[in-house]
């Protein structure tokens, strides 16, 4: 049940993520409340993940793929662009992500 929290977790993040985006500094309320309630969702599916996924793990899974998940969406939504060192960037962070879910003993 654990990597399904973790899933949901790392959703929320990102949704909250772009609502965080979208609510341009805090400033309009309807996108800054979804914000606070997509972390609050987040965090709490990161926490129940925690009883059975070790920290390391679930944390370098959570940033990892939120990581490329928010930059998918930042360059397809946003219209953000994206250059060489950032996709060399996250290719080195899915490699960790990958290396700590394979050789963890946790």
């Amino acid at each position: 049940m654990g990597y399904l929290e973790l899933v949901i977790a790392i959703v929320a993040e990102v949704i909250g993520t772009n609502f965080m985006k979208a609510s341009d500094g805090f400033s309009k309320l309807v996108p800054a409340i979804a914000t606070i309630v997509s972390y609050i969702i987040c965090f709490y599916a990161l926490s129940l993940s925690l009883k059975t996924i070790n920290l390391g793990v679930a944390y370098a899974t959570w940033g990892g793929i939120g990581i490329i998940l928010t930059t998918i969406v930042a360059v397809i939504y946003w219209k953000q662009a994206i250059n060489f060192p950032q996709i060399i960037g996250i290719i080195l962070i899915v490699v960790g992500v990958v290396v700590t879910n394979m050789f963890s003993k946790g």
